[in-house]
């Protein structure tokens, strides 16, 4: 009969076989401006995603309004600084959410990342590699607007999700940010949500006029993830710090963040490889240099 200590063993070699032949893909979620809601969608989409079977870690990278374990309700006790600062290693700075959701909380972290000397450099991508293979996706949830680390973020992560509403300045403010991005020559597949849609007609306008002028001016397709209403069950949550797809599991926003997730999957990727983690650290630091 086969022992606890060997029975467990060959759970851990499953489990290692499992992390080898997995390819972790990372994922920048944007906006052209602040207020939109991409934080709450980057926590609800990963938990979304996490509940269609995939292994989700969200990475907190907006250096000046870092949130996403506020909306959680979750007290960071270690952020990124700390793996910065060679207090902590990788693993102790990942932090467990609702419904067990890893994150990493980020805050000033990633200003120090810039300032990096080549030697704190490599350690910090030694440190980062480590997360290859443990995870089908990593969602960096960046800044809003056009600053140079949301940028560096955008261009190394090559796969990008940028969250609009139907207001004109977020309109043209997203289209500015992906006219930027791609001025720069660099292959950034976009992809579109729209939030705070009064209806699904408006939401549909929207993404329509936005995808129309890319494909006009920028001669790029703009994928439509999807629409997410304006649903008053999402104020709520944030008022009560959960996320709504936990709080309001059968509210209109939760049903579409659900059908969104599942498109994202259904989504054939690029035939250029991301290269993961290691092409993202590669981009990252080379952008940085």
């Amino acid at each position: 009969m086969m022992d606890q200590a060997e029975a467990l063993r060959n759970l851990v070699k499953q489990q290692e076989q499992q992390e080898e032949g997995r390819t972790t893909r990372v994922v920048t979620v944007t906006s052209g401006k602040g207020g939109v809601g991409k934080s709450n969608f980057s926590l609800n989409f990963a938990l979304s995603l996490q509940r269609l079977g995939k292994k989700v870690l969200v990475f907190d990278a907006d250096i000046g309004m870092a949130n996403i374990d506020v909306l959680m309700g979750v007290s960071s006790t270690y952020n990124l600084y700390h793996l910065l600062k060679q207090e902590k290693t990788i693993w102790e700075i990942v932090q467990e959410g609702p419904e067990g959701l890893h994150f990493i909380a980020g805050g000033s972290g990633f200003r120090d990342l810039m300032d990096l000397s080549t030697e704190q450099l490599d350690r910090f991508a030694d440190e980062i590699n480590k997360l290859h293979g443990k995870y089908d996706l990593i969602l960096f949830d960046t800044g809003a607007g056009l600053s140079k680390e949301t940028v560096k973020f955008i261009t190394a992560a090559q796969e990008t999700i940028v969250v609009t509403t139907p207001e004109p300045t977020s309109i043209t403010d997203a289209y500015a940010l992906i006219k930027m991005v791609k001025t720069m020559e660099v292959d950034v597949q976009f992809k579109l949500v729209v939030n705070r849609a009064t209806d699904t007609r408006e939401g549909k306008q929207t993404a329509e006029k936005i995808s129309m002028v890319s494909q006009r001016f920028l001669q790029s397709d703009l994928p439509h993830l999807g629409i997410l209403p304006d649903d008053p069950n999402v104020s709520k949550a944030v008022k009560r710090q959960i996320p709504f797809t936990v709080a309001y599991p059968g509210s209109e926003a939760s049903i579409a963040i659900d059908r969104i997730a599942k498109h994202f999957l259904e989504i054939p990727q690029s035939s250029v490889p991301s290269g993961g983690v290691k092409g993202f650290l590669h981009k990252m630091f080379r952008l940085s240099r």
